[in-house]
């Protein structure tokens, strides 16, 4: 399922919702956008919160701590990202006009806040060296189930360049998954294949991704494309990795010859 939200106005823009919208999807997703001075109280007694901070300045206050977080772009810095367990407060204060995405789960289980740092995420350049460059990006691992056993949630970034592919090798994984889609310039757009169906993803839109379907993405020249990928473990059946179609294992090997072969 594709969606464009269009421009994001004030208050909460809502992408998934685990009783009303794509429950296939089990989460609960959606962006705030606060002016500044705009206070926001995020509390749930029964799901624990992923809460990213899209660009903006903002001061999160939980349980007693205090961090003022600041981005200017998801293209050029790495995330800020508060994750706490259900029945925890947390209070968003704008500092200036600012973008939060919030990704939520039920959970049952109690763990220790953590507020993920640019230098708690792990990033690396994926498709360096291969398939002659046209699939190199940016991946960015916020948390996932080696960071967190405890929680049913993984949440991470990719930057795809200009003109490249993502998601690549094609793969599929039997847990649902969410991609969020932004643009470095309004103009821009790319290709999300889902399983047998393709769309134009264009600034401020989403897919849904239900498990079992292959999905990989191309940007088009010109224009860098920003993803938040989200996904949700199932009962007993953690993600933990990607599976690779079987048609395109070929790729993994090192020395593959890319047409035109030299």
């Amino acid at each position: 399922m594709y969606e464009k939200l269009g421009e994001l106005k004030e208050g909460y823009t809502m992408i998934t919702d685990m009783k009303s919208k794509h429950p296939d999807m089990l989460q609960d997703i959606g962006i705030y956008v606060l002016s500044a001075g705009k206070v926001e109280r995020l509390f749930d007694e029964e799901k624990e919160a992923a809460i990213l901070l899209l660009e903006g300045d903002v001061r999160l206050e939980w349980n007693g701590f205090s961090r003022e977080v600041k981005r200017d772009s998801v293209f050029t810095e790495s995330p800020w990202c508060l994750h706490v367990p259900k029945g925890i407060e947390v209070k968003v204060t704008a500092r200036t006009k600012s973008e939060v995405l919030v990704q939520k789960t039920d959970n049952p289980n109690s763990f220790e806040p953590k507020l993920y740092t640019p230098d708690d995420c792990e990033s690396i350049v994926a498709g360096e060296g291969v398939w002659n460059g046209t699939a190199e990006r940016v991946i960015r691992t916020i948390f996932d189930y080696n960071h967190a056993p405890y929680s049913n949630l993984v949440i991470g970034e990719v930057i795809s360049y200009p003109g490249r592919w993502s998601s690549y090798p094609p793969h599929h994984h039997d847990q649902p998954e969410v991609y969020y889609y932004r643009f470095d310039r309004p103009a821009g757009f790319g290709c999300a294949m889902v399983g047998p169906h393709a769309y134009r993803v264009e600034h401020n839109s989403y897919i849904t991704i239900p498990g079992g379907m292959d999905h990989p993405q191309a940007t088009a020249p010109g224009y860098a494309m920003y993803f938040c990928w989200m996904i949700r473990h199932l009962d007993h059946h953690p993600w933990t990795d990607r599976i690779i179609e079987e048609e395109h294992k070929w790729l993994l090997d090192p020395h593959a010859k890319i047409w035109p072969k030299k």
